[in-house]
């Protein structure tokens, strides 16, 4: 089982977080294949994640690219940069 937590602008649209079978996704997936794999499910995703410029990610805790892979009992967070001002 993969949590999926969502935060800032993707956390309004998606909710705070969901848990996804790994079994329901492509072997060998990564972060980035997790994204896509949401967006192609819903139109729901697809809409949040378009509607944010850029998307960080991070397993358990520690920030990680696209290709960082997947594995059971992972925590993925996705969120939209920060901004200061």
């Amino acid at each position: 089982m993969i949590t999926v937590r969502y935060f800032a602008s993707l956390r309004e649209k998606l909710g705070a977080q969901e848990q996804v079978q790994l079994s329901e996704l492509p072997v060998g997936c990564t972060v980035g294949g997790l994204r896509d794999w949401l967006c192609e499910r819903s139109t729901v995703h697809a809409q949040a994640f378009e509607s944010v410029r850029a998307v960080r990610a991070a397993c358990d805790q520690v920030m990680c690219d696209d290709d960082e892979p997947l594995r059971d009992g992972v925590d993925v967070a996705f969120f939209p940069p920060v901004t200061g001002g």
